[in-house]
């Protein structure tokens, strides 16, 4: 039971970093060394699974998908998304600047971290690092597709939104916006329209299942050049954490609620010295540093 703890503080790292911009669950489970139990974790909610559960062996079934563990880590997830998350949404609403700057050295300090697991550079490991950099990048500025609700691209949205949340440096709703269905899925999900919202979550759970599939394929035939590429992924998030961007955005109409405006994309700009918050925020980066810092010592090596 000694990990249950760590494990439990684990999980609510990676609910809370749901709702910062360009931060993902999977960028967490990264820097803190679970990532890989995770991904075959969710690789074992199988066929196999199914028919154990159907027959009765519950005690196979919940030995075969890691049932103890992921139980643990779903329970902080789920708790800090119902209590934790809410302060990380009236942070960003109030203090956008200041606790980008903290997630900002969080991340550039948890690079380090996670590239020192590649435990071989060379061409194909930087040649990884570099397309996972693009890539990144890349999704960064790509301009918003426009607004499509047909059954199969809905549900195309639910695979590459599910899937970016559990790959480390991209966010779910960011890549839904970039998909154009963020506002579609918003007003789905208030007014109960299962037309959307039945293809979506079917997208959701057969992305989560297949995507874990690949990642894991890839991850134990190309540990070296996967790790190098997800960090790649996540130097490339660096450019949607930048403390010092405007935010260009819509105003989405909502049924049966209130406007909310979305984030279409960024503007970004150099910090004024002479301006103190800029130093406040700058402070705030060595402190995200150092509570990365104080998470390895504490965690040590991952016991996976």
């Amino acid at each position: 039971m000694s990990d249950a703890l760590p494990l439990f503080l684990k999980g609510l790292a990676m609910g809370a970093a749901n709702v910062i911009p360009g931060v993902s669950g999977g960028t967490i489970a990264l820097i803190t060394g679970i990532y890989e139990r995770l991904i075959n974790a969710i690789k074992q909610c199988d066929l196999r699974a199914a028919k154990l559960l159907f027959t009765g062996d519950l005690k196979g079934f919940w030995a075969h998908i890691d049932g103890r563990w992921l139980t643990i880590l779903m329970a902080g997830i789920a708790i800090s998304i119902v209590s934790l998350a809410k302060l990380f949404e009236y942070l960003l609403e109030h203090h956008e600047r200041f606790t980008m700057a903290f997630f900002f050295g969080l991340i550039v300090l948890s690079i380090v971290y996670v590239a020192r697991r590649v435990t071989v550079w060379n061409a194909s490991t930087l040649m990884s690092l570099l397309v996972g950099i693009v890539i990144a990048v890349g999704i960064a500025m790509l301009a918003p597709a426009s607004e499509n609700d047909q059954t199969f691209y809905v549900f195309l949205c639910g695979v590459l939104a599910i899937s970016s949340m559990i790959l480390p440096g991209l966010s779910g709703s960011f890549v839904l916006i970039l998909m154009g269905n963020y506002a579609l899925v918003l007003g789905a999900i208030s007014s109960l329209a299962f037309t959307i919202l039945i293809p979506l979550a079917i997208g959701c759970a057969f992305g989560l299942v297949a995507f874990s599939h690949v990642i894991s394929w890839i991850y134990k035939r190309c540990p070296n050049q996967t790790l190098a590429l997800m960090t790649g992924f996540v130097v490339g998030s660096l450019v949607v954490i930048w403390p010092w961007k405007t935010a260009i955005t819509k105003v989405v109409e909502r049924v049966g609620k209130p406007p909310k405006e979305v984030i279409t994309s960024y503007e970004w700009f150099t910090p004024q010295l002479q301006d103190p918050n800029t130093w406040i925020a700058v402070g705030l980066m060595v402190l995200g540093a150092l509570a990365i810092a104080l998470m390895e010592r504490v965690a040590g090596e991952p016991k996976e």
